[in-house]
């Protein structure tokens, strides 16, 4: 069994990653990021408003570039960034021998 010593155990509490954390921030930014872009995109307007982002459709069923289409895609944003800030996480500390 492997002991550690004080300084040693602070500096790995210090640089274990929250994975909860990298999680939640994560997802608020992609989620964000969505809603943001969807809704600049139906201010702007236009005959071809939003033909790019309509792609995303694809991957998010119900995703459309309305102001409902925005929190739908917000939704489905923070779960996938959420998984991805969770895997982040956990791989930097499994990596780091944390």
């Amino acid at each position: 069994m492997r002991t550690e010593t004080q300084p040693q155990a602070a500096k790995n509490a210090v640089l274990r990653i929250n994975a909860r954390a990298w999680g939640i921030s994560t997802g608020l930014l992609v989620g964000l990021s969505i809603f943001l872009a969807t809704n600049a995109l139906i201010r702007k307007g236009g005959p071809n408003g939003g033909q790019h982002l309509r792609l995303l459709s694809i991957y998010f069923p119900g995703y459309t570039v309305t102001f409902v289409g925005s929190l739908i895609g917000f939704v489905y944003g923070f779960v996938l960034g959420y998984g991805l800030g969770r895997v982040i996480g956990v791989v930097y500390n499994r990596t780091a021998g944390l």
